[in-house]
């Protein structure tokens, strides 16, 4: 049993021998796992059928009465240049499979080699299909710069260039059969992307969640794959594990950079065959989900370590999210203020407070270690202790101060206090000199713009500057 593939697109068999396309539909759904495939055996039917329906893979037998493989390859060339076609034939001959290779076919497959063979080309010519559709969608999205669903990321709050990119990304590849990897550090909402990718995928089944960071070798498989009753001691009853319940759907694997090397075998033998044994069945059942990783560590970094698998490394990356870091994305603290205003509002059945100008641009000073996780911590903290019609910074700025970050004078208190944070106050002849330098720097020593600049007149700051330059 190969790797189960389930193209967005369909799969065209076409032979004027019923039995032999039966028998090559059993092989590729069979030990092949693809899906999505449909048999003709009247050849002139193939190309009316190609306008009803979006396949991207055609099987063609050379030798077909009416129409000729040759000749219904040449058409497809033409009218259809996007299509990967495989052509089948019941002779190995040179000259033949280089004409039809030179005409646009993708391979060249001789009925008698061996199942295995015809089996891999097709899902080559499937990855390579599904990869020239993915980069064509995403030239088209990235062109265009827009969303074709952007209702899919509504519970993601953002107005940042760099996530609208992402998202463009994940529309491209959500219908694809391959493995994503989301990257990002904690709190930046992995999740929530993962969800996105679910809504995208259209898929019939569920969205089922699994955090694999600290399970150990057999609650690992018993979690993925379940038993059968007597499996194990205390083993009662059957229990069907997540991959089985997310039939259809997406299994979504976080902290996957924290799995052990033993477990990291059976998920790459998952992702490899398709397939899974559920703890005491000699019976495999195929797995049916798309499957979907996330984490916060350096996966790179812990391959070149040897913590982590080469070969389900590069299975996992097949398509690779980033998600950005908040103080990447300071353009979102805005949005996400108000939204988690609203929140927790909501949750404390208090009116949505309005607050001090100066919060956006204290919290556009601070790193966010925890991300968004750490902001709507703050704003809830905020929220709880909040009984006036101003929300009070004080709970902010003690949060900032327990990570051992001290905001700057100008984005602290109420924007008047420009002394926060200084040990020492300077005298007021130190800050009034200070003061002067200021305004005179920024005025490029334009007296009369300096003068302005601190609401006083001229002939002030000219006398002002004369008794600085006498001390």
């Amino acid at each position: 049993m190969k790797e189960a593939l389930y193209p967005a697109f369909g799969v065209l068999l076409v032979d004027d021998e019923p039995p032999w396309l039966r028998s090559l539909s059993m092989s590729l759904e069979g030990p092949g796992g693809i899906t999505n495939i449909t048999q003709l055996s009247d050849s002139r039917q193939v190309l009316a059928l190609l306008e009803q329906q979006d396949f991207g893979l055609v099987l063609l037998d050379l030798t077909m009465p009416f129409l000729s493989g040759e000749e219904l390859l040449s058409k497809l060339a033409e009218e259809h240049p996007d299509l990967s076609v495989l052509v089948m034939s019941g002779l190995n001959q040179v000259e033949t499979a280089v004409r039809c290779m030179r005409l646009g076919a993708f391979d060249y497959l001789v009925k008698t080699d061996d199942e295995d063979r015809i089996i891999d080309a097709v899902r080559r010519a499937i990855r390579m299909q599904e990869l020239q559709r993915e980069n064509k969608e995403m030239r088209r999205r990235f062109l265009n710069d827009r969303l074709e669903c952007p209702q899919a990321f509504a519970q993601i709050v953002t107005q940042n260039k760099a996530m609208r990119s992402i998202f463009q990304y994940i529309e491209a590849v959500a219908k694809s059969t391959q493995p994503i990897l989301i990257t990002g550090e904690s709190g930046v909402g992995k999740e929530l992307v993962a969800r996105a990718v679910h809504n995208l995928s259209r898929s019939d089944g569920p969205l089922v969640p699994v955090n694999v960071a600290g399970l150990d070798d057999s609650v690992f498989a018993d979690t993925l794959f379940g038993h059968r009753k007597g499996a194990f001691t205390g083993a009662d009853e059957t229990r069907s594990g997540m991959v089985e319940q997310a039939a259809e759907g997406t299994l979504f694997l976080d902290e996957i950079g924290d799995l052990s090397l033993s477990c990291q075998v059976k998920l790459l033998r998952l992702l490899q065959e398709g397939e899974f044994y559920p703890l005491g069945s000699d019976l495999p059942k195929q797995m049916k989900a798309r499957i979907v990783v996330a984490t916060h560590q350096d996966l790179a970094q812990k391959r070149a370590a040897g913590s982590f698998r080469k070969d389900l490394y590069y299975r996992l990356r097949a398509h690779h999210v980033h998600i950005p870091p908040l103080r990447e994305r300071k353009d979102d603290i805005p949005l996400l203020l108000d939204h988690f205003l609203e929140e927790a509002a909501r949750l404390f059945d208090k009116k949505v407070p309005s607050y001090p100008k100066e919060l956006v641009t204290l919290l556009s000073t601070y790193s966010f270690p925890g991300n968004l996780r750490e902001m709507r911590s703050m704003v809830f903290d905020a929220m709880s202790v909040h009984n006036s019609r101003m929300l009070s910074m004080n709970t902010f700025l003690s949060a900032m101060e327990e990570q051992g970050e001290r905001p700057a004078p100008s984005a602290a208190g109420s924007g008047e206090n420009v002394f926060y944070g200084c040990d020492e106050l300077p005298t007021l002849g130190e800050a009034v000199e200070q003061l002067v330098n200021e305004a005179m720097r920024r005025s490029e020593h334009n007296q009369s713009i300096a003068s302005r600049l601190l609401g006083i007149s001229q002939p002030a700051l000219s006398k002002r500057l004369k008794l600085l330059r006498k001390e």
